[in-house]
């Protein structure tokens, strides 16, 4: 049906382009045009429902429900003051030092709940110091991006492509950490080198800083206990699920119900914590795409792209690379990833190459692109809200002339990388 392929494409670029402009909210946007796939026909209700990915939804759901729990505990403020507090208050030696707990926080929770955890206590270290606190922003932005790419939960497009591929949390662990810890090594020595004139302060404002009590930050010693050991649980199944076979969703919401039952915490709190607007973009996102799918319009492109790299699989992966990190910093990478690896998964069947570092070169393309300008990534525009509130706006251009070329350098790093051990 020539029309539904017509109706098909030209729906998701105008989603697409209404998504970019930013005029109307993303969820809505993506619901609206799943709904009308559904409402003329392209697929029928069963179709549209089978192409959604419930262990990506479950996996998010699951994990947002454990951090809004834990987060009420005041860990996650105890640990940045603690960082500060390593640096003996000074702001370069603290700007990395919150950058790197940032970094790893971002490994295990997602980016977005990661920033909203250590902007405000950034924002209170800064005051106490009397820096400017948007060095600290950009840095951190930086980190939070760098850090999801490390492992299967870190960062959405890492979860999709783990859910549509069967790459487990250690695959995603042995193969993209090693190059992550030397992205965030560079990224922080050059970060260091741009701010480190504009950064100082009076041994008068370190004093204040050491004198913040991380003891003060814990709110509820017994929910810690709880929180940290379901945390311990759940990321030892992540580590183990492909062995148990079970899927990283089922522990992420098993995780999430035990913490809830013996927390004691009420599920209809528990589960306010939920972005549940970000879970139903996912849901029309998928299937948006879906209906892409169905019409042929994956297979023609996938056809398109072994026809222009000829099947070799080194061209290819440095174009799924490059296009995916440039394409990331403007748009938002989870309908670009969304797009992109059913686009993979034809290229593999149709020119019968080994697609394995394809899904590596997603990954980082997509995740680390995020960083190039401020509405590359969810944490970049939720850090730019929070900063613009406390009265420092974060500019696009301020803060694209720091964070473009260091995405570039780390796009750099991943393709000799990539190259080096993949290609």
């Amino acid at each position: 049906m020539e029309w539904q392929t017509w109706f098909a494409g030209i729906l998701f670029l105008i989603v697409y382009a209404s998504i970019i402009s930013e005029k109307i909210h993303r969820t809505v946007l993506a619901l609206c045009g799943a709904a009308l796939l559904v409402l003329v026909g392209v697929l029928d209700q069963h179709e549209a429902v089978s192409f959604i990915d419930f262990n990506t939804i479950g996996l998010l759901f699951g994990m947002m429900v454990i951090v809004g729990i834990t987060r009420k505990s005041g860990v996650f403020e105890y640990v940045a003051i603690k960082a500060a507090h390593s640096t003996g208050g000074d702001p370069v030696k603290t700007m990395i030092a919150l950058s790197v707990v940032t970094a790893v926080a971002s490994a295990f929770l997602d980016n977005v709940t990661t920033v909203l955890l250590v902007v405000p206590v950034t924002i209170s270290i800064c005051k106490a110091l009397e820096v400017n606190p948007i060095p600290m922003f950009v840095a951190e932005i930086l980190a939070s991006n760098i850090g999801g790419t490390a492992t299967l939960i870190g960062d959405p497009p890492n979860i999709m492509i783990g859910s549509a591929t069967g790459l487990g949390f250690m695959d995603f662990v042995i193969n993209l950490t090693p190059v992550v810890i030397v992205i965030l090594i560079v990224t922080l020595f050059l970060l260091k080198l741009i701010y480190q004139k504009g950064l100082k302060t009076t041994d008068e404002n370190k004093a204040k800083l050491m004198a913040m009590d991380p003891d003060e930050a814990i709110k509820d010693r017994t929910l810690l206990k709880r929180s940290l050991t379901v945390i311990g649980i759940v990321i030892l199944g992540f580590m183990s699920h492909q062995y148990l076979h079970l899927e990283s969703a089922t522990i992420a919401i098993a995780g999430a119900a035990l913490l809830m039952l013996i927390s004691r915490e009420d599920p209809e709190e528990a589960l306010l914590t939920v972005e549940w607007a970000t879970l139903f973009f996912f849901v029309g996102l998928f299937i948006l795409v879906g209906g892409l799918e169905k019409v042929g319009i994956i297979e023609e492109l996938a056809r398109e792209a072994v026809k222009v790299t000829q099947g070799n699989v080194t061209l290819t992966a440095m174009l799924v690379l490059w296009f995916s990190a440039i394409a990331s910093a403007f748009i938002d990478n989870i309908p670009f990833v969304a797009t992109f690896i059913p686009l993979i998964q034809e290229m593999g069947q149709i020119g019968n190459m080994n697609i394995g570092p394809l899904w590596w070169a997603l990954s980082l393309g997509a995740c680390l692109g995020g960083n190039g300008t401020i509405i590359g990534a969810s944490a970049n525009v939720i850090v730019s809200g929070i900063a613009y509130r406390e009265g420092h706006p974060i500019t696009f251009i301020g803060y694209m002339k720091i964070a473009f070329p260091l995405m570039l350098v780390s796009i750099v790093i991943s393709t000799i990388y990539l190259l080096l051990f993949y290609l």
